[in-house]
């Protein structure tokens, strides 16, 4: 594919703090951008060339705005299909990264948790739950514990329920029964690890090294990186996934880090929060590989300068910016929000070790 030239528009699709850091990232390669999302003060709008507020329903707004892009991406794995589909056929050229084949993917836990088995990849145990007896009949399977989830639109712990016992099971098939559900199986873990990698239009793939990860509340609250441990085989599994998918991007990949080895948990079609402290490791930051995959162009250097720490500000820690001065080695990433709520993510701090 002929790499967009210096000037061009790349779209995208979402608001949120992922839009944000894309668009500053596309400036600094002299490119523009055009953000579309629900809201007129969106993270991404306040730094993009052009920002469009509407409904992500409204096909006329979608058409008109993929009119006016080159190539066309988005920030979050729940942006509806038919709103991606709606803004490329404005488009002269549907250069759409990610592909629609991977969000459809990536938007449903089943359809994920298959394709990664049937490429070969280990993961938990799982099986589909659509009514209260498959619900029964998984948890004899699985010794009667798992995750109940949503198989569509959960994210940091939303649509999920655990099931150790007792009346777990009631109490999860009440909350969440009547949409289709997935029950995965509990797995006994060292830790928490991911990698964030890439994939050209001309097929090549550059992983970063491996990041260990600390959730809070199922929210991620701070994360490292280079990880020890990390023999390659994160970004291997990284390199299967985007060529079974022909992805062109930048993608996410979580594992959980057992005795037996690494089980893939989930992959998110998109740049990822565990792959923000990539900004200040003196390497190609995640947000500049994505729009260089997306543009066409060649990728960059993954191999960091130095460590890095990140740690995110949810809700009220990012109150404190009027007292925080930076330490030496800080690096403080505010997202332009001002409605401060629990469990929102309001920037993060990247702290380099050496």
């Amino acid at each position: 594919m002929t790499p967009l030239p210096p000037g061009s528009t790349i779209g995208i699709l979402g608001g949120g703090q992922l839009g944000r850091m894309l668009a500053l990232a596309a400036a600094r390669l002299g490119l523009k951008t055009h953000t579309y999302g629900a809201c007129p003060e969106d993270p991404a709008g306040q730094v993009a060339t052009r920002h469009t507020s509407a409904a992500y329903d409204d096909h006329a707004a979608l058409e008109a705005f993929g009119a006016d892009v080159d190539a066309l991406t988005y920030e979050w794995e729940s942006i509806p299909v038919a709103t991606v589909e709606a803004a490329a056929s404005g488009m002269a050229d549907a250069r759409v990264a990610p592909n629609i084949e991977a969000l459809k993917t990536a938007q449903d836990r089943f359809l994920e948790k298959s394709f990664l088995r049937d490429t070969g990849l280990t993961t938990a145990d799982f099986a589909p739950v659509d009514s209260r007896a498959d619900l029964d009949a998984a948890l004899a399977k699985m010794g009667g514990r798992g995750v109940l989830k949503t198989r569509r639109d959960g994210y940091d712990g939303k649509g999920q329920a655990m099931i150790r016992g007792g009346t777990d099971a009631d109490a999860a098939w009440d909350r969440l029964g009547g949409v289709p559900l997935i029950l995965e199986a509990l797995i006994d873990f060292t830790r928490e690890v991911s990698v964030v990698a890439a994939r050209g239009h001309d097929g090549t793939v550059a992983p970063f090294p491996l990041t260990e990860n600390d959730h809070r509340h199922h929210i991620l609250h701070a994360s490292r990186a280079p990880a020890s441990g990390d023999d390659g085989r994160a970004g291997e599994t990284a390199r299967a996934i985007l060529s079974a998918l022909d992805y062109v991007g930048v993608i996410g990949v979580e594992f959980f880090d057992t005795d037996e080895g690494l089980l893939v948990n989930e992959i998110a079609p998109r740049v990822h929060n565990s792959g923000h402290w990539t900004m200040d490791a003196g390497c190609t930051d995640q947000f500049e590989q994505h729009i260089r995959a997306v543009a066409g162009w060649p990728l960059g250097d993954v191999v960091p300068v130095h460590a890095v720490a990140m740690t995110n500000l949810i809700g009220e820690d990012a109150l404190a910016w009027e007292s925080r001065t930076p330490a030496p080695g800080e690096r403080l990433h505010l997202y332009g929000k001002t409605d401060v709520r629990p469990g929102r993510k309001m920037g993060h701090v990247n702290r380099i070790l050496g």
